[in-house]
């Protein structure tokens, strides 16, 4: 789990009501979380929202288009809502919130987050030169 993701997440729960984040890869794995959730919980928590992200991508016709693209899932709960978005190839991006959040808020804190994430994400590792110190 990388460190660097892990502070990065922390910007989206910045917004009042936004509760923890973590940052799921397409099969289910942690990748990182925010600094308030716990190891077991996060995995657990991962693994599900790579199951609800393929659930939401099988009912997508359901919404009427013949070719929709899967853009997000949000689920509300008597306690709050959990919001579900791409982070880029292979990644997902999951932060739960208080049922009082600005939905509009989350959502655009989740995208400036995940425009971050992309450069990140999508940077090849350094090369060695060759040359030893």
């Amino acid at each position: 789990m990388s460190t660097e993701l892990s502070w990065m997440l922390e910007s989206a729960l910045e917004v009042p009501g936004a509760r923890h984040a973590i940052l799921v890869s397409a099969d289910g794995l942690l990748m990182a979380r925010s600094r308030d959730v716990d190891a077991d919980e996060a995995d657990t928590v991962a693994a599900a929202m790579s199951g609800m992200q393929s659930l939401s991508r099988t009912v997508a016709g359901f919404s009427g288009g013949v070719a929709t693209a899967w853009r997000q899932t949000v689920v509300e709960f008597d306690g709050g809502w959990v919001f579900l978005i791409s982070a880029g190839e292979g990644a997902y991006l999951a932060v739960s919130a208080s049922p009082h959040v600005d939905m509009a808020d989350i959502t655009f804190r989740m995208q400036q987050l995940v425009a971050q994430l992309g450069k990140v994400l999508t940077t090849p590792p350094r090369e060695s030169s060759g040359i030893q110190a």
